[in-house]
């Protein structure tokens, strides 16, 4: 058993996550991927944890059928349990050298199941299946299986086979009696609007349906969709988003009443903060929460902030601490040098009509250097940057990604006391403002290990400032 601030396997990265609940304990299959080129097929991995700070890595769940095989690579899927306690897990087949009618490689939905609880998995191979007429052969993945009543729905992210190319992406639909046989219906979410709706996700969470979906396209995030009914319509919150981009695939399990959102944080390619996004990461969860009118918050679980029990000194930077910044930029800086993992928690007060205020993270001890969470009242949003950033060019306006920040979610700031809690632990950040819009990223430059509070175009007093690290 290990304790870990967010789990990586030795040796791999975490891709999809598969989550599933019994006994208390949480089941959490991953795509272990090893990033080795060329690779030796991709198998599912489990790690089991009951709080979501201590994990045990189990190793090799649903190994890779081998280069013969049409599941040399088991990519996502589901587990479901019949009502005679026999274990189903569904998983998408596929085999880089098996080509389809469209010439790309085959993805197939696969299926095996354990009468011993929720391992030695008995691969069925004479129930793999193919996408049907009409989809694209190559695009039929993430096979998510549940329960409506006396059927079993599955749905499986797919594409249309005709149609602009990248508006086919729908959620296809088939119906079963008894797991094994499956009959296509009708698509279960056809907006026709993106490339593809990876990993689906479908709950019942009081009165309201939640679906929740990884959008295939430039956004490439993980978005939620509300409905009354099971069947639709599917209607759109005001944020309909999990987190910002860099934190994917998440799917859902329940425990106490409680749902809890579990994905991963992307790295980046040559470990650095401009380089590409790569696919897979670390795992990362978060816990939703519900409004009355069904839309979903997200923060991180009371168990993992709880974690983080060992008070650690922010320097002699006061607190309270008022900063006037009406008419230019104001900060105060820590003099203490932070531990490599910590949780910054925070109460600021913002003033009527300020422009922004926020927090430094691994700063320099001038604050000249840094990553900074910014909460910007007048456009209702958080955003995530650094400074300096690369400089690409040879002037300094050519910076690297030539935008105006790294990331940013919408959240609504109004005048008053807000709670910002920062979970920093190597290259990974995650933040969470008023306990319900989270914001998670990679920072791999370390400036310095100093914290600080600014104000730029307004009044702002930071109220209260807790830095606490594991022991």
């Amino acid at each position: 058993m290990t304790d870990t601030v967010f789990f990586r396997p030795d040796g791999g990265w975490v891709g999809d996550v598969i989550p599933f609940q019994r006994d208390d304990v949480f089941h959490l299959w991953y795509l272990f991927d090893d990033r080795k080129v060329p690779k030796s097929g991709m198998p599912w991995h489990l790690v089991t944890t009951t709080d979501f700070v201590h994990f045990e890595d189990h190793g090799v769940a649903v190994p890779s059928g081998g280069p013969d095989a049409e599941d040399f690579n088991v990519y996502t899927g589901s587990v479901v349990i019949d009502d005679d306690g026999v274990a189903h897990l569904f998983s998408t087949a596929n085999n880089p050298w098996r080509l389809g009618d469209d010439g790309r490689p085959l993805q197939l939905v696969a299926h095996a199941t354990s009468a011993v609880g929720l391992t030695g998995w008995v691969k069925h191979p004479e129930l793999t299946f193919g996408a049907p007429e009409g989809y694209e052969t190559g695009d039929w993945r993430d096979p998510f299986v549940f329960r409506d009543g006396d059927a079993w729905r599955m749905l499986v992210a797919a594409r249309h086979a005709e149609g602009p190319t990248r508006r086919r992406g729908t959620i296809a639909q088939l119906t079963s009696t008894d797991l094994m046989a499956w009959t296509p219906v009708a698509p279960f979410w056809d907006p026709r609007r993106y490339i593809a709706h990876e990993c689906p996700d479908v709950f019942r969470w009081g009165d309201w349906w939640y679906l929740v979906y990884s959008e295939f396209s430039d956004a490439f995030c993980t978005r939620y969709r509300i409905s009354r009914s099971v069947d639709g319509p599917w209607l759109v919150p005001d944020d309909d988003t999990v987190d910002a981009r860099s934190f994917y695939a998440a799917k859902t399990v329940e425990r106490d009443g409680r749902r809890f959102f579990v994905g991963w944080i992307a790295s980046r390619d040559g470990a650095t903060d401009d380089g590409a996004w790569q696919w897979a990461g670390t795992l990362s969860t978060l816990e939703a929460t519900q409004g009355t009118d069904g839309t979903l918050s997200f923060r991180l679980p009371d168990e993992f902030l709880a974690s983080f029990s060992v008070p650690v000194a922010p320097g002699t930077m006061p607190v309270p601490v008022r900063l006037d910044g009406t008419d230019g930029f104001a900060q105060a800086i820590g003099d203490a040098e932070l531990p490599d993992t910590y949780l910054l928690t925070a109460e600021l007060d913002i003033a009527e009509g300020t422009e922004e205020v926020g927090l430094l993270v691994r700063s320099t001890a001038d604050g000249d250097e840094a990553g900074a969470i910014r909460l910007e009242p007048r456009r209702d949003r958080v955003v995530f940057d650094r400074w300096p950033r690369t400089v690409t060019g040879g002037e300094q306006w050519q910076i690297s990604g030539d935008v105006p920040f790294v990331f940013e979610r919408r959240c609504t700031l109004p005048a008053g006391r807000h709670r910002v809690e920062i979970v920093v632990s190597e290259d990974i950040l995650v933040a969470v403002v008023d306990r319900r819009v989270a914001l998670s990223t990679r920072l791999y430059r370390r400036a310095g290990e100093h914290v600080g509070f600014f104000v730029n175009g307004g009044v702002a007093e930071l109220l209260s400032l807790e830095i606490r690290t594991r022991r």
